[in-house]
């Protein structure tokens, strides 16, 4: 298939192009690009296979151009026109693999996911071939600065910073061979992510192992033929099974097969993953991947990651063992010679200790949270926070009939454009993500991004969710506000979400907390029969009872952390990763390990925009629990707190540190006192 495509492509490329908003003339000039601002790239995702592939060969062979007149400019160069034909180029292949990596993850047609996943090689084909040109290098670092602003110096730097990363300084034969390590590394992450999404199995239950499920999810599971009923691994059937089915011999099996996903294929591609990052690594000078990875990021090196992960480990493990023995304690209520609890029990026996001792039910809340009553709630509230409008586009061109286009107004001016991709569908991306889409550019480009979830889907009968799908809706769309409201930056390669990647999660972790608080909470929550509002007194028992388990929780993001970090920090040679990530296991939480279940082949993280840095979610809670605190100060509502936090953090993008962006919002440097604060449920 994907030889076939380009085959057509190079034939076609003239006459089916999709002309990109960023389409510039030939050969191509500084401020030549179309100012015309229309949000345009989900019409890409509509083209046929080839004509969508011919598009992206199109822009790489545009930014290719905007290089080569980059390099042939007379000395001294102009820095204006140097510096706006190098960010053009890195924005055409930034939007096209962008585009590319949502065809690969959510399109329904085969053909066009592998044209997505042909034009993501053929863009860091292209990217890892200007990362290694010191033409560029010395086109850029000949430039004379003095003239321009902070945010410009900041990133020149850093673009030099990066060249010189890549290996952009050694000789022909090693910038060969990086270049081959990077083909390998494109397709490998391919291969493992592609492993992991297709691969959704399932069980065949008996109708009364149902029980304990609410009404709407065994509506929604008939028996089949057999009279047996099926129970899918997607998150929708999976969570909701896991902690509320009665049957511990169901939930074990659904449980098992989960942890088997991406096995045995991703036992090899892993393997092989995890070498090709070794060798680039080793071979510009690096000891692991871990310590080339973690220079360009707030943590600088894999020895502060690792006392960070040591540093929460042992702040969390007394928390840990209380929530283990209440566990166990629950257990043996029912079972009074248990020695230990199982992992597929725990979020039954969790469930369970919160209603009896907590008084808090988590089926009883799932009526108030009808799925297109949060949609409303959270448009409804970032609107009023931020002073935005949000409206729906009902003719924009979409890749699904489920998807929603919706464009963000500010005023008269629009700002952005978003898609809701929130259903599961067969080879559809099975967890929940936000993708840009395109970058925002001043006066150039519009941002725009793609939220995709698996919520039930609304129908006969209502789509109801769990409280846990309503933070993660709130926490993927702060995710998108933040590439929508920094997306005006003067350079693409400053705008939206670009800022140190052990922070970009703390912008979507703040905006969690409108999930829980009562002012927020009465908003939109509401009984879908009576239309009654969530009790407050049942928010307070809710947020009380959430306190439990958070040492658990916490002890397992820590254990995910340090499998994404020594996995990439020992030599891979003969390491068997099965062993060291149950090792890992056992020193970080207390379930006993499980044979034939392998973890680390479905742990999606490991594919390329985290790899090593799985501990940056951590890191950024720890930064959103202090950026939470002006808003409980003044009021979670308080629009003048929104403003003044939308103006110092998301606005900016990546033109600043992400520990400049922070001390402007709290007047300080962040602390742990916060998210110490939060831990022990304060």
């Amino acid at each position: 298939m994907q030889l076939t495509l380009v085959i057509i492509v190079t034939l076609a490329l003239a006459g089916c192009a999709a002309p990109s908003q960023r389409r510039a003339s030939t050969p191509p000039r500084p401020g030549s690009v179309s100012a015309k601002l229309e949000p345009d790239a989900g019409r890409h995702l509509t083209l046929s296979p080839e004509r969508f592939l011919a598009s992206c060969l199109h822009d790489i062979q545009q930014a290719r151009a905007h290089v080569e007149w980059l390099v042939a400019l007379p000395k001294p160069r102009d820095t204006e026109q140097s510096l706006t034909a190098y960010d053009d180029a890195m924005a055409l292949l930034e939007d096209a693999v962008a585009r590319a990596g949502v065809a690969a993850n959510a399109h329904p047609d085969a053909a066009l996911r592998e044209a997505g996943r042909t034009c993501e090689q053929e863009v860091e084909s292209a990217r890892t071939d200007v990362s290694l040109d010191h033409r560029v290098y010395g086109a850029l670092e000949s430039l004379e600065l003095d003239g321009q602003d902070a945010a410009t110096r900041r990133w020149v730097a850093r673009v030099l910073r990066d060249f010189q990363r890549a290996g952009v300084d050694r000789d022909g034969a090693t910038r060969q061979r990086l270049r081959e390590l990077h083909e390998q590394l494109t397709w490998l992450g391919q291969e493992f992510g592609r492993n992991i999404h297709e691969d959704v199995r399932h069980v065949d239950v008996a109708p009364e192992e149902l029980a304990g499920l609410p009404a709407d999810y065994v509506r929604a599971h008939p028996p089949g033929p057999g009279g047996r009923v099926r129970i899918t691994t997607e998150t929708p059937d999976y969570l909701p099974f896991m902690a509320y089915a009665h049957s511990s011999k169901a939930r074990e099996a659904l449980w098992r097969l989960n942890r088997r996903r991406g096995y045995p294929d991703n036992l090899d591609t892993l393997s092989r993953l995890l070498q090709a990052r070794h060798s680039l690594a080793t071979l510009l000078g690096y000891p692991s991947w871990a310590a080339y990875t973690a220079e360009d990021k707030m943590v600088r090196g894999p020895r502060a990651a690792s006392d960070f992960i040591e540093r929460l480990s042992a702040a969390a493990e007394g928390r840990a063992q209380d929530d283990y023995a209440a566990l166990l304690e629950r257990k043996r209520r029912d079972t009074p010679r248990a020695t230990d609890v199982a992992p597929w029990e725990q979020a039954f026996l969790e469930d369970r200790v919160r209603a009896e001792q907590y008084r808090f039910e988590s089926r009883e809340v799932r009526p108030y949270f009808e799925y297109t009553r949060v949609k409303q709630g959270l448009l409804d509230i970032t609107s009023r926070l931020f002073g935005l409008t949000y409206r729906r586009v009902t003719d924009a061109p979409v890749w699904h009939p489920d998807v929603e286009a919706w464009d963000v107004y500010e005023g008269k001016e629009r700002l952005g454009r978003f898609y809701l991709d929130m259903h599961p569908r067969p080879d559809k991306l099975t967890h929940a993500g936000q993708w840009d889409l395109a970058t925002g550019h001043a006066g150039k480009t519009l941002p725009e991004a793609v939220l995709m979830c698996n919520f039930p889907r609304p129908g006969a009968h209502p789509a109801l969710l769990q409280h846990s799908e309503v933070r993660t809706f709130f926490h993927e769309f702060g995710h998108l506000l933040h590439h929508v409201l920094g997306g005006r930056s003067r350079w693409a390669a400053l705008s939206g979400t670009r800022t140190e990647r052990d922070f970009v999660e703390a912008p979507a972790q703040v905006l969690e907390e409108w999930a829980w608080r009562p002012e927020s909470l009465r908003l939109f929550a509401r009984h879908v029969d009576t239309d009654e509002p969530l009790p407050e007194d049942t928010i307070v028992r809710m947020r009380r009872a959430d306190a439990f388990g958070k040492g658990l929780w916490l002890r397992q993001q820590l254990f995910y952390a340090a499998v994404s970090l020594e996995l990439h920090t020992l030599d891979p040679a003969g390491l068997d990763t099965t062993r060291r990530v149950k090792e890992l296991q056992e020193q970080y939480m207390p379930f006993r390990s499980t044979g034939d279940t392998y973890a680390h082949l479905s742990f999606t993280q490991l594919d390329g925009y985290y790899s090593s840095a799985y501990y940056a979610y951590l890191w950024s809670l720890v930064i959103a629990r202090d950026l939470l605190t002006p808003f409980q100060q003044h009021g979670l509502m308080d629009p003048a707190t929104a403003r003044r936090y939308r103006d110092a953090v998301l606005g900016p993008g990546g033109s600043r540190d992400a520990a400049d962006l922070v001390r402007d919002f709290l007047g300080r440097d962040y602390g742990f006192g916060a998210y110490t604060r939060w831990l022990e449920g304060a």
